[in-house]
This record gives C-alpha cells, sequence and structure tokens, in this order.
C-alpha cells in the first residue's frame, strides 16, 4: 500500500501538468539555457575532435551532432506514442523538420565575414543529404497520401521502409565523405579561417580523452533538459488552451529544435559550415529513422495512419525549404541582406507562412 501511495506520489510530481502555469515558464527557460549551452559546448568539442582525428566535419555534423542534438527526440516521440498521441507526435515530428530548416536561416546570421552560410558550405556532400532527405521526405508524404499497411504486429510497412533507406543512406554518405567526392574550386580561403578567437581557444584547452568525457555529458545534459523542456512545453500549450496540431507544430517543434539551434550556431562561429548544414539534414533524417520505434511503440495501429492534415502540410513545408537550400547551394550566392542569403530569406518567409496556416488548421 505505501509503495502504491508512494509511486502515485512520484507520478503527480512528474506531472507538469499540474504544476502552476509561472512555474512550468521557469523550468522552460532554466531547460532551455542549459540545453543551449550544452549544444555550444558539444560542438566545439566536435569541431576539435574531427581536427585532431582528421575527420571529416560534415559527416561529424551528421552522425555526431545530429544524434546527439536528436536525443530529447527519442524518448519524447516514442513515449507520446506509447501513451497513444499518435497525431500530436507526427506533428511534432513533421513540424519539427520545417522549424530545424529555418534554423539554418538564423544560423546564416552569425557566419563570420559578409557571405552566406550557402556560399561559405563548399563539401558536395551537403548537396547529397539534401537531395536524400527530399526523397526520403516525398516517399512519407507518399505513405500518409496512401495509407500505411501493416506488415507485422501493429506496425506499418513505410516505418520500415525508410529505416531501411536511412541505414544505406549513412553508409552512402560515410563512403562519399571518405572519397571526398567534388568540391569547390578557387574558394576564399579566409572563409575557412575565419573563427570566433573565444571559441577556439577554448576548444584547445583539453585533451583528447577529456573532450570525449565532455561530450558524454553535454549529451547527457541535452537529453535530460530536452526532455524536461518538451514536458513543460507541451504543459504550457494544454494550459495556454491552444489547439493540439498547432502545439504540436509550433511549441514543441519549437523547443525540440532549440539543441540544434545552438549546435549550429556554435558550428558557424567556429567556421564549421558544413558542419552546421550536416546537423540540421542529418537531424531530419534522423526524424524520418524515428517514425519506426514510434510506429512500435504506437499500439493503435500503423501510426502514420493517424496524420491530420497539419502534419501532411508541415511535411510538404520541409521539403519545400529543403529543396530551396539545395538550390542555394547550387547557385551559391554570396550576396547578403540582413546578413542572411536569399535562400535563408525565403526560408524563413516560408516557415513564417506556414505557421500562419498551421494556425489555421489547428482544428482541423
Amino acid at each position: 500500500m505505501d509503495v502504491q501511495v508512494t509511486s502515485n506520489s512520484i507520478a503527480a510530481m512528474l506531472n507538469f501538468q499540474t504544476f502552476p502555469f509561472w512555474l512550468n515558464i521557469i523550468l522552460f527557460i532554466l531547460a532551455g539555457v542549459t540545453v543551449w549551452i550544452s549544444g555550444t559546448r558539444l560542438t566545439a568539442y566536435a569541431d576539435i575532435i574531427s581536427d585532431r582525428k582528421n575527420w571529416d566535419k560534415a559527416s561529424m555534423g551528421f552522425i555526431f551532432l545530429a544524434l546527439a542534438t536528436q536525443l530529447p527526440e527519442i524518448v519524447t516521440n516514442t513515449t507520446g506514442a506509447l501513451h497513444g498521441n499518435g497525431e500530436l507526435v507526427l506533428n511534432a515530428m513533421f513540424g519539427g523538420m520545417t522549424m530545424q530548416t529555418a534554423v539554418l536561416a538564423i544560423a546564416d546570421i552569425f557566419i563570420i565575414g559578409t557571405t552566406t552560410l550557402s556560399f561559405a558550405a563548399r563539401k558536395s556532400i551537403n548537396l547529397l543529404q539534401g537531395v536524400v532527405l527530399i526523397l526520403l521526405l516525398s516517399l512519407v508524404l507518399v505513405a500518409t497520401m496512401l495509407g500505411d499497411t501493416v506488415v507485422f504486429w501493429h506496425i506499418g510497412a513505410s516505418p520500415i521502409l525508410l529505416a531501411i533507406l536511412y541505414i544505406l543512406a549513412i553508409f552512402i554518405f560515410l563512403d562519399y565523405g571518405k572519397n571526398n567526392g567534388w568540391s569547390v574550386a578557387n574558394f576564399p580561403e579566409d572563409i575557412t579561417q575565419k573563427a570566433n578567437p573565444k571559441d577556439k581557444r577554448a576548444k584547445n584547452s583539453h585533451t583528447t580523452k577529456k573532450l570525449y568525457l565532455y561530450s558524454g555529458f553535454a549529451s547527457l545534459a541535452i537529453l535530460v533538459s530536452g526532455v524536461l523542456l518538451v514536458q513543460t512545453a507541451e504543459a504550457i500549450a494544454t494550459q495556454s488552451g491552444l489547439g493540439a496540431s498547432f502545439i504540436g507544430v509550433t511549441l514543441l517543434a519549437s523547443s525540440t529544435s532549440l539543441p540544434e539551434l545552438s549546435a549550429s550556431i556554435a558550428a558557424v562561429r567556429l567556421g564549421a559550415q558544413s558542419m552546421a548544414i550536416s546537423n540540421i539534414f542529418g537531424s531530419n533524417l534522423i526524424m524520418i529513422f524515428l517514425l519506426l520505434p514510434a510506429d512500435m511503440f504506437y499500439l493503435n495501429g500503423a501510426i502514420l495512419n493517424s496524420v491530420n492534415d497539419s502534419a501532411k502540410f508541415a511535411l510538404v513545408s520541409g521539403i519545400v525549404v529543403t529543396a530551396i537550400y539545395v538550390i542555394g547551394l547550387i547557385v551559391r550566392k554570396s550576396q547578403t541582406f540582413l546578413r542572411m542569403g536569399m535562400d535563408s530569406i525565403a526560408v524563413l518567409i516560408i516557415y513564417i507562412t506556414s505557421l500562419y496556416i498551421l494556425y489555421t488548421l489547428r482544428g482541423v
């Protein structure tokens, strides 16, 4: 009896929706600050490790940074699926992809020097990542339009296929990065050399073994604080009375994108532009892979069959903004407006417009 009372008390303590609104706001801010600091430090550690080990920075961004910054989503999406909130999970996942891509536009402002992110990133692997991301997002969109078919237990065929394609894509990216592919000729060396002096001093003061240890601590801090950030965001959204679809695509998506934002800004300040882009493209690709564990934990059939119009629209927006950056990486214009390239400005306009449309669809 005492054990049952204790467990119920703990469950009540962890139910943030029972907390006062002002307390959830404070916890949300504290968690956000912790995530920001941890993401910034993790990027600095990844940058110096890649320098010392002579590893490709785009691959570091795609695998190491993307996985670390996606840890909160892994927990929150699988937990949400287990609780039967398939609609909210899909809204948060697909809305998060658009928000994370818009993060690149914000990171563009922090480029050292008078140039753009798409011009400074000269690694062709970023183009490959963007094209593969558009391909997989298009397959997800087709699955949501045609409906998914359960092939094993309650798991749909689409998440299984997408997970296989994601693993195949990793091997393609690693092989391409190892062979270097092609790169931009006559690239201005001063762009790659410019970086924030404070960031450069901070990352050179530790041994490689300590950097691995600190990276683990930073990843753990992102996981714990990121989950707290999402839980308090969900409580704030519920207490504010907004519609579930709009919550999933805006507040929850914004909170889960904070690790990517801090990591991307830190990367461009270090002069690792390809790492910043790979972090975002890699994070979105991991989000597609997470459809499989989400479907495994979702016990009400194939999770993609619970998609609504808001999630479909967010998915289309994700395809469009990714395509814009792929075009920017091909055209490679260095002219800026408000310290951003035209591709970044277009992405921000589309994202803000999509938020308005999603708000009108919040009751759908």
